[in-house]
């Protein structure tokens, strides 16, 4: 049997540690150019060596991880290939109402992109329905994924 004395709160050893990353990503070429695109009203695609395009883009083919070739452009609007509804958003998130987040294929593209759908209700919503961009005002882009406000239905203002 084993018998431990009661402490007190002072005789409790403690030792803080803040666990910090104290340092500043660069972006890069690939990601540089893409964020700089959206600040600019563009959304950019890489190609990969099998004539694919990324969006968004990353500096190494997903499926061979060779190095990806020029980017280019894409269209701002595209098809929603899936999605979930946000019925309570939480702070920080895009919207301060319900949205759906959605995988949206762009017009030239050959990936889906993660982002958000400003709709009425789930009921708004579909696979394989048009959306397209909502940009904020060209004097308030930083280039950020936020840039794009969120996708709205292809005709919806």
């Amino acid at each position: 049997m084993f018998y431990f004395p009661a402490m007190a709160e002072s005789d409790v050893l403690r030792a803080p540690h803040v666990i910090e990353y104290t340092y500043t990503r660069s972006t890069g070429p690939v990601i540089g150019a893409f964020l700089t695109g959206l600040r600019d009203g563009k959304i950019l695609g890489a190609t990969t060596p099998a004539g694919r395009v990324v969006v968004p883009p990353t500096e190494y083919d997903p499926i061979t991880s060779e190095e990806v070739g020029e980017l280019v452009e894409v269209g701002q609007s595209g098809v929603v290939r899936t999605w979930s509804w946000a019925a309570h958003p939480l702070k920080d998130q895009p919207l301060d109402r319900p949205f759906a987040w959605a995988l949206v294929l762009l017009d030239g593209a050959d990936t889906a992109m993660l982002h958000v759908v400003d709709a009425a209700g789930p009921e708004a919503m579909s696979s394989g329905m048009r959306v397209t961009a909502r940009w904020r005002p060209a004097g308030e882009r930083i280039g950020h994924m936020k840039d794009i406000e969120c996708f709205v239905a292809e005709g919806a203002s």
